[in-house]
Formats: structure tokens, C-alpha cells, sequence
């Protein structure tokens, strides 16, 4: 269904995939090390922002049953990148934790894809770089209202 902007829910969406899409792609394809599979990616971001979440509170986030996010921790400690602690209230609570290597890990990527992005932005006509920059504000608000009413529901 489109608004009187003639825009719809789907085709923003579509758009917003495909950037993100050819994104993933372009530093998977620059990227030095064995790409992590996107969902331990998912993971290792929401714990590096949310130092101590338990394993519960991540499937949650994540919407993924939990003993799918304990087989994701477990490869993830395996590979170094995130520890697991025990809770002070309750020990059979697992608190996640990312190590020193998995922050510049992801510092690396995000840094990758800033530049990458960068390049293919500076690559736009400039007209398409101020219709970018103006629709940032309405990108956050929408999001924001998407998080609103996922709450609701």
C-alpha cells in the first residue's frame, strides 16, 4: 500500500535491503579474514553493545529460540571472540562478554564498510547525496516508530 508520497512499506523496504545486501557482499568480498556466518555476527554485535546480556535476554533481542543462541555462544567462545561468565544472583545465568578480539574485529568491519560505502556515496551524482542526507532524519524516526509499535504488539 503507498501513501500519498506514492512511496509503500515494501518497496522502501526492498531498497533498504538490497543496500544492506550489496553492502554485506562488498566487505565480505574485501574482507581479509574468514567472514563470520551472519548470524554470529548479529550476536557478537548485540553483546559488544550490550556488555553482560544473558543468553535469554540475546534470544530474545535476536528473536532466535535459546538454545540456538547457546550453540552460537558456544562457537563464538570457541573462536575467541566472547566469553561467558556466570551470573552473581543466579549461576546457571550466562552473562555475554566480548574479548579484546572480537572488538577490533568489529571495529575492522564496520571501518571497512564505512569506506566502502563512502566510496560508492562518493560515486553519486550530488543531488542524489543531498536526497540521501535529507532522508536520514525520516529513516531514524521511522525506525523508531517501527520499534514503537513492535513493543505494542
Amino acid at each position: 500500500m503507498k501513501d500519498s508520497s506514492g512511496v509503500s512499506g515494501g518497496e522502501l523496504l526492498a531498497a533498504i535491503g538490497l543496500v544492506r545486501r550489496t553492502a554485506r557482499r562488498a566487505v565480505r568480498q574485501a574482507w581479509e579474514q574468514e567472514p563470520l556466518p551472519p548470524a554470529q555476527g548479529e550476536l557478537l554485535r548485540l553483546a559488544a553493545s550490550r556488555p553482560g546480556i544473558t543468553v535469554a535476554d540475546a534470544a530474545q533481542e535476536l528473536r532466535l529460540a535459546p538454545n540456538t543462541v547457546s550453540t552460537l555462544v558456544g562457537k563464538l567462545t570457541s573462536a575467541g571472540l566472547l566469553t561467558r561468565s556466570r551470573g552473581p544472583q543466579d549461576a546457571r545465568t550466562a552473562l555475554l562478554t566480548v574479548t579484546d578480539s572480537a572488538r577490533r574485529r568489529l571495529a575492522q568491519w564496520r571501518d571497512l564498510r564505512a569506506e566502502l560505502t563512502g566510496q560508492a556515496l562518493a560515486r553519486l551524482t550530488p543531488g542524489d547525496r543531498r536526497a540521501l542526507a535529507a532522508a536520514l532524519p525520516a529513516l531514524q524516526r521511522l525506525a523508531e516508530g517501527m520499534e514503537t509499535s513492535d513493543r505494542a504488539a
